[in-house]
């Protein structure tokens, strides 16, 4: 089963040392918690590999951990043609949700808890078994799944889009280096009578301020969004990783990311799989 394309054309290999992985995990929490975006990582290590970029996120969460922060899921991204074309990239990326990162469906986001928010809308799953290997199929997917959720991403980007020194637009290394540009995650309610829906066919109507902004099914997910579980299963398995039971898991964005300033509030209407919503104040 081919999941999302081939990886030949990224250069894989730790190539940065330890030292310097932990001053960009040590940047990126300072970014996050001063609000002030650091340049690209990738500019800064000319070689940076998808392992290099993989090992400082990991670093960032070791010290969000530290902290207290547990861990309670993964999210998925780039899994869409245009989000991977974007980045000049043929797979998804992968990042870990943190306990701080969720939220409540209708939730109030104070202005100054991210720094330049976005939202994407995603089908969640949350597991009662675990997933473990490289060739886990949809139909083991549906077997682990516990019950599926309507929710949305909050996008945050604790490093710059552009390099304000060279111009240059992100690349995937630097998303991946910064979690896979996650923040945060809004939760709607379980959905638990959903094993003969084809989930390529639950879709959204996602509206700011009373606008539709965006629409979109979850066939844009790598044509269906169980691919994207069994994708991740087998990216954590070959650093020796699973999906554990209890864990939440974003199954990737089937729209374009909408942007969400202060005054913004967000509702995903996905019929009857039920509404998310949240509101950034101003």
């Amino acid at each position: 089963m081919a999941l999302a394309g081939s990886t030949d054309s990224l250069p894989h290999g730790l190539t940065l040392s330890g030292e310097a992985v932990r001053k960009a995990a040590l940047a990126l929490e300072e970014a996050e918690r001063c609000q002030i975006q650091i340049p690209l990582l990738s500019e800064d290590h000319r070689g940076m590999t998808l392992d290099d970029a993989y090992a400082v996120q990991a670093e960032w969460v070791r010290l969000k951990r530290a902290s207290g922060d547990g861990i309670v899921g993964w999210k998925i991204g780039l899994t869409s043609k245009a989000m991977q074309a974007a980045l000049s990239i043929d797979i998804p990326d992968s990042g870990v949700l943190l306990e701080s990162m969720v939220f409540a469906n209708g939730a109030k986001i104070p202005p100054r808890r991210f720094i330049q928010p976005r939202v994407e809308a995603e089908i969640a799953f949350v597991m009662k078994a675990p997933l473990v290997g490289t060739n886990v199929t949809p139909a083991e997917v549906l077997a682990a799944t516990d019950y599926v959720v309507p929710a949305l991403e909050i996008l945050d980007t604790r490093i710059t889009r552009k390099d304000p020194r060279s111009g240059e637009s992100r690349k995937v290394f630097d998303t991946v280096a910064d979690n896979a540009a996650n923040g945060g995650i809004v939760l709607g309610e379980p959905v638990r009578d959903f094993h003969g829906r084809d989930l390529r066919w639950v879709g959204a109507i996602v509206s700011k301020n009373g606008e539709v902004e965006e629409t979109g099914l979850g066939a844009g997910v790598l044509d269906n969004p169980l691919l994207s579980i069994a994708w991740l299963a087998a990216r954590l398995a070959t650093y020796g990783g699973t999906i554990e039971t209890g864990q939440i898991v974003l199954s990737g964005s089937f729209i374009r990311p909408v942007e969400a300033p202060p005054g913004s509030r967000i509702v995903a209407d996905y019929g009857d799989f039920g509404r998310v919503e949240c509101e950034f104040t101003s």
